[in-house]
């Protein structure tokens, strides 16, 4: 047994974007509740949106100067050698001042700097991997670390066998019991009880073809009676030229579980993290892939829903042609809408943020 005595001290690193940010506060969420007085540093990359949020969700942060490498030619892919070199110089500074008994990973470059420097230091390290394709950072680590916690199955591929452990994508504890939100939502939203409600999702910082298809065919959504709930991200500005009591728009959405409470149909993205929170609501779904991702893993995660009859796919290049039309028939198709949440409700792993802190502290007792 873990000492509950002891004051725990655990670093957790990861960011980017939403996909490894909630995923990291839902974990340190866990481990609060399991070790009470257990201290938490976040450490993620400066300027990214970690910054922000951790912060919000009550954690300390300290951002390392690092950044991925672009996929043009650019003057900055100079720059990431000495980035790398400075973040994991950072990291180990960090670690002999915060003398934690274990650290977390949860992708993104940030974290390959922190946990690169945890395993130099012979500190019980963990990472999370969202996707059904592993990121490079996670690649990278995969035989330095001690534990590796999955969400989907097959990852041999990319791991060693004997590290893996399936645990899920932890999600918002705020999720778990939207329904009871649903007056309250409605309100915040200033939307109808009795009208449909569509969500539209593009990922924390926005996605450009989603964007647009709502854009360029907003009336024939207004048009269909149904109200929207649109989370464009802080670059798509000329949504907030619509002016309609039927649209309700925001750059972000931090009270996501009144969002979920009242949707009928949601569009989104096909990151990992959002078919975690998806499956957990039971929301029918139509997933547009993002093309712009590793080995095109969104649409392998997408596919592994649509081909359970648990989602819908629009691809990107199809969706300005024929998102809006799919959306609209799907909100008038109750049966078909109950098909989905059927099928997805099996997708909807249970507990994972605590199956992840169970592997946290074994590696911390061996």
């Amino acid at each position: 047994m873990i000492n509950k005595e002891k004051k725990y001290k655990i670093i957790i690193s990861g960011g980017g974007t939403g996909g490894h940010i909630y995923p990291a506060v839902a974990v340190a969420q866990a481990l609060q509740n399991q070790l009470p007085d257990v201290e938490i540093l976040f450490v993620g990359a400066k300027d990214r949106m970690e910054m922000e949020k951790v912060p919000k969700a009550g954690f300390k942060i300290i951002g390392l100067w690092i950044s991925g490498i672009q996929r043009n030619l650019s003057l900055k892919n100079l720059l990431f050698p000495f980035k790398v070199i400075s973040s994991v110089i950072k990291s180990l500074q960090i670690l002999k001042e915060f003398k934690p008994d274990a650290a977390i990973g949860f992708g993104g470059y940030a974290s390959g700097a922190m946990l690169y420097a945890a395993t130099l230091k012979k500190i019980p390290t963990v990472i999370h991997e969202q996707n059904s394709y592993a990121g490079i950072t996670n690649k990278i680590l995969k035989n330095r670390v001690d534990k590796i916690c999955v969400a989907y199955d097959n990852m041999g591929k990319f791991f060693p066998e004997n590290k893996i452990v399936k645990t899920g994508n932890p999600i918002r504890q705020d999720l778990l019991y939207v329904e009871q939100f649903k007056i309250e939502a409605y309100t915040y939203f200033n939307l109808k009880p009795n009208k449909k409600t569509i969500l539209i999702l593009g990922g924390s910082l926005g996605a450009r073809t989603i964007n647009e298809s709502i854009f360029s065919n907003i009336n024939k959504l207004i048009d269909a009676d149904v109200q929207v709930i649109w989370q464009t991200g802080k670059n798509f500005t000329k949504a907030q030229e619509i002016k309609h009591d039927a649209v309700s728009i925001h750059t972000f959405i931090y009270e996501m579980h009144l969002a979920y409470a009242i949707a009928d149909v949601v569009i989104s993205r096909a990151g990992a993290l959002s078919i975690a929170e998806i499956a957990q609501v039971n929301k029918p779904v139509i997933l547009v892939p993002s093309p712009n991702v590793a080995e095109d893993h969104q649409t392998k995660n997408a596919l592994a829903l649509v081909n359970k009859d648990a989602a819908l796919l629009v691809s990107d290049k199809d969706a300005r042609k024929t998102l809006i039309d799919t959306c609209i028939t799907l909100v008038n198709d109750q049966n078909k809408q109950t098909q989905l949440k059927n099928n997805i409700a099996a997708f909807a792993i249970q507990d994972a943020a605590n199956k992840i802190v169970a592997e946290v502290i074994k590696v911390i007792k061996k």
